[in-house]
């Protein structure tokens, strides 16, 4: 109870919630409670909330839209900061946008596209934050956050909130310098140009129809589930292994694209690691290639 009342002293009591079930909270919807669950509002919350965490030791997570997250079936011991409902203001100057970290990409698209700026369009149907796509280097349709990303306000693991810019942020396929050495994305800014809004929106909507066509959004799941190992695509190599539909209880490899676990018929999130390490292990049997999940897994799984 103690815990718990700092952090409302902190957040204030309408933003701390215990045994949050996080199947509410991510995309597979699946997983089980989190001791503590809590929406930071502002920057400054953020950071006298983890202060307070480390130095009490209590374990915790920084979550964005949990689109590429699985939570174990029992539950998360600590807690878990989502920072995309509150922290998702938007601000555009000339052609740069500024965004929060919990801003949706597709919210940012759309915003960009309204003003008349292009060069977001690849990131309009992916369903995470700016925090997490800064973190990942999100990428789609030949575009990448790189690409148009010039800065980013973060909370670095000494506690101190800095602008790191984006040559400093060593960032690859799926990576970058946070997601290696730790730190919490607060905000961000890109680089946009200037451009034709109708043309952009038919770019949208053109991405829009390659998504639906080929990918099962129809079912919970957390995109690609698989990084893609050098020289080879991740679906390609499931699909070869004979593994289209493949199942374990109510997961299963999608029929639709091979590269997608999507939840079928409730599935735990046991089932959704079971099958993800049974892939793995069947794909690595057949040809000798290891696949790594993009998906991050926390939490109580046994």
């Amino acid at each position: 109870m103690d815990l718990y009342q700092e952090l409302c002293g902190i957040l204030g009591k309408e933003n701390v919630f215990t045994k949050e079930p996080m199947s509410r909270h991510t995309t597979f919807r699946a997983g089980g409670p989190a001791d503590f669950f809590v929406t930071p509002e502002e920057e400054g919350q953020v950071r006298t909330v983890l202060a307070l965490l480390k130095e009490a030791g209590v374990p915790f997570y920084v979550m964005g839209n949990g689109s590429n997250l699985l939570v174990g079936d029992r539950g998360y011991r600590g807690v878990i900061l989502q920072i995309c409902k509150k922290m998702n203001r938007i601000r555009i100057q000339d052609a740069v946008i500024h965004a929060q970290a919990g801003a949706l990409l597709s919210k940012i698209a759309a915003e960009a596209q309204a003003e008349g700026l292009t060069g977001f369009e690849f990131a309009s149907g992916i369903p995470g934050t700016l925090g997490g796509a800064v973190m990942m280097n999100a990428g789609a349709y030949g575009g990448e956050m790189k690409h148009v990303l010039t800065r980013a306000q973060v909370l670095d693991p000494t506690g101190e909130i800095r602008e790191v810019l984006a040559e400093e942020m060593e960032l690859g396929y799926r990576s970058s310098v946070f997601s290696r050495k730790g730190g919490v994305i607060l905000s961000a800014s890109v680089q946009l140009e200037p451009g034709d809004p109708s043309e952009i929106q038919k770019r949208m909507e053109e991405l829009k129809i390659q998504r639906t066509s080929k990918q099962p959004l129809e079912y919970p799941s957390a995109g690609s589930t698989f990084k893609r190992p050098e020289g080879y695509f991740a679906g390609k190599l499931i699909q070869d292994a004979g593994l289209r539909g493949f199942q374990v209880g109510g997961a299963q490899v999608s029929e639709k694209h091979c590269g997608f676990v999507i939840n079928k018929e409730q599935a735990s999130a046991t089932d959704i690691r079971s099958l993800m390490e049974q892939v793995s292990e069947k794909v690595y049997a057949q040809f000798g290639v290891r696949l790594e999940p993009e998906v991050k897994l926390i939490g109580d799984f046994s």
